[in-house]
């Protein structure tokens, strides 16, 4: 199962037009951090370690006692949430970022599967970032998205024209700007990345 395609509206959204969503609770293997993802060896190595426990739970049965409830899927894409504290959140200060970054999980997965398999990747992989995820809940609730093709450093422009597009709705800001990485930037040409951006927002 591809879990971004049961959650179409949510992972494929358009990229002509903004749309209204409300996003459902959902749960997460995530890391926290600062500064910028393009320089930082802590950011790289925080990305490695949330797919290294992922794909750890998606070969679970392999390896252990299958999980209840599990059914096989294709572990979904990277996401981000990234601001600068006491600021509005500005691309071009990348050096001040702080962010959390994060892989969906299927339901069946519970805090005893994550703490399993981080466990066993801490004995086998030298990656201190490991034992930093914490498995949570996140809720955002009534958003703004979009699908944004292009660089990462082409955002402004599509992230200027959503916060004039939750001005004019009536909208306010409600929450971190959220990131959903559709392509590997190691095997994509920067004009071709699907990057969605999401806010949360709240009516005034």
């Amino acid at each position: 199962m591809i879990l971004k395609k049961t959650l179409k509206n949510l992972y494929l959204p358009s990229q002509k037009e903004f749309t209204i969503v409300n996003v459902p609770t959902m749960n997460f293997l995530t890391i926290r951090g600062k500064g910028n993802p393009n320089t930082s060896e802590e950011f790289q190595e925080a990305v490695e370690a949330l797919y290294a426990v992922s794909y750890s739970i998606k070969m679970s049965p392999k390896k252990v006692t299958v999980p209840k409830g599990y059914f096989e899927y294709v572990v979904p894409p990277l996401e981000g949430l990234w601001w600068i504290s006491g600021e509005e959140f500005n691309l071009t200060q990348k050096n001040r970022f702080e962010w959390k970054i994060m892989i969906m999980q299927p339901e069946f997965v519970n805090n005893e599967i994550v703490k399993s398999a981080i466990e066993s990747l801490k004995r086998n992989k030298e990656n201190s970032s490991i034992k930093k995820i914490k498995f949570e809940s996140y809720s955002e609730g009534l958003s703004v998205q979009i699908m944004h093709i292009g660089s990462y450093d082409e955002e402004k422009e599509t992230i200027k024209k959503m916060n004039d597009f939750i001005k004019d709705k009536n909208l306010a800001k409600n929450g971190l700007h959220h990131e959903i990485y559709l392509s590997d930037p190691r095997k994509t040409s920067p004009d071709s990345l699907k990057t969605v951006l999401r806010q949360p927002v709240k009516k005034i």
